[in-house]
C-alpha cells in the first residue's frame, strides 16, 4: 500500500533522517543510496508492519509491506508524523538562528527536526544504551533487544520490543544475551515500571511540568543521568540542555575553539545567545558536516 502525508514548508527529509544516530539503530534501517528510511511499526494489528519512507514533492511517501485497514493506515501516518516531528513549530528557532551568520544555514536547509522513535519508551531505552560506551556497543545492544524480543512483521523484520516483553525477562537475560552490562538491571526495572503502569513515560510528551521538574522525573529512572535526560528532552521538544559528552566536547574544540579543549562553562556561554533553543543550536552546529549542503 502507498500512504502520502504532507510536510511543512522548508522540511528537509535528509537533514531529519541524518539528524542523529537513530536511523542506524534497529528497527530503523537507512538506505542512503536510495534515501529511504525503513522502519517496523505497530499498526494496531496482530503483527507489526514494515514501512519504507521516502521524500516526495511537499510530502513523505510511505509504502507498507502488506495491505492494511483504514485504522491501521491512520496509525502509521500518526507514527510517521511523530517520528519526523512534522507538527513541531520551529519558526522561532529559525528566527533566532537566522540572525547569526554562522547559524543562518539551519533555517535555509530546514535542519533542527531530530528523528525519534514512535514511543518515548523506545527512545529512553536507546538513550540508556548510548551511555558510557562506544556506538558499536550501542548498536549491538539495541539489535539484540530487537532480534530477541521484537515481534515479527510479514517480511521477517522485527519491531522494537514492548515494555511487557522486556519486563518478563530476568536480569540475567539482559546481561548474557543483550550484553548490556551494568545497564541490565536498569533496563529490566524500567520495563517493569512502564509495563505495570507505575511510570507513564509517554505522558512526558504533553506534560506541563517545568523543564527542571521533568528533568528530575526522567532522572528518577535508573541509568538516566544528565546526559541521557537532556538528550531525551530534545526528543520530547525541550532544548534547554546541552547534553555534553566526550564527542560534543571534542567537536566543539575542533569547530569553535582552535582545537583546544573548552570547559563546559565556555561551551554553555557560546550557545547561551539562543536561550531555550541552545541545545538544538549546539547539536545542529556540531553535526552540520554530516550532510553536505
Amino acid at each position: 500500500m502507498e500512504i502520502s502525508i504532507p510536510t511543512p514548508p522548508g522540511f528537509n527529509f535528509r537533514r531529519t533522517v541524518l539528524s542523529h544516530g537513530w536511523c542506524a539503530l534497529l528497527p530503523f534501517e537507512f538506505d542512503k543510496t536510495n534515501w529511504t528510511l525503513v522502519r517496523v511499526v505497530d499498526a494496531g494489528e496482530p503483527a507489526p508492519v514494515t514501512v519504507k519512507i521516502s521524500a516526495e514533492k511537499k510530502g513523505l511517501a510511505i509504502s507498507t509491506s502488506r495491505r492494511l485497514k483504514k485504522r491501521a493506515c491512520e496509525k502509521i501516518a500518526r507514527d510517521v508524523r511523530h517520528m519526523f516531528r512534522l507538527d513541531d513549530d520551529l519558526r522561532e528557532f529559525y528566527r533566532v538562528t537566522s540572525t547569526e551568520p554562522d547559524f543562518a544555514w539551519i533555517a535555509r536547509e530546514g535542519a533542527g527536526r531530530l528523528l525519534r522513535s514512535p514511543t518515548v519508551f523506545e527512545d529512553l531505552v536507546k538513550m540508556i544504551c548510548t551511555t558510557n560506551c562506544s556506538w558499536a556497543l550501542t548498536e549491538k545492544m539495541v539489535s539484540g533487544l530487537v532480534d530477541e524480543l521484537g515481534s515479527e512483521a510479514d517480511d521477517g523484520r522485527k519491531s522494537f520490543p514492548t515494555a511487557a516483553a522486556m519486563a518478563r525477562r530476568p536480569e540475567k537475560f539482559f546481561r548474557d544475551k543483550i550484553r548490556a552490562g551494568y545497564r541490565s538491571s536498569y533496563l529490566r526495572e524500567l520495563a517493569q515500571r512502564v509495563a505495570s503502569g507505575e511510570l507513564d513515560v509517554e505522558s512526558w510528551l504533553a506534560t506541563d511540568l517545568p523543564t527542571k521538574d521533568l528533568m528530575n522525573e526522567i532522572k528518577s529512572v535508573k541509568g538516566a543521568g544528565n546526559y541521557a535526560a537532556e538528550n531525551l528532552l530534545k526528543l520530547i521538544g525541550r532544548y534547554d540542555g546541552l547534553a555534553l559528552d566526550s564527542w560534543t566536547r571534542t567537536q566543539f574544540a575542533r569547530a569553535r575553539n582552535n582545537n583546544r579543549a573548552a570547559s563546559d562553562k565556555r561551551i554553555a556561554r557560546f550557545y547561551s545567545r539562543f536561550d531555550s533553543w541552545r541545545g538544538l543550536a549546539l547539536w545542529c552546529d556540531m553535526t552540520r558536516h554530516w550532510l553536505d549542503p
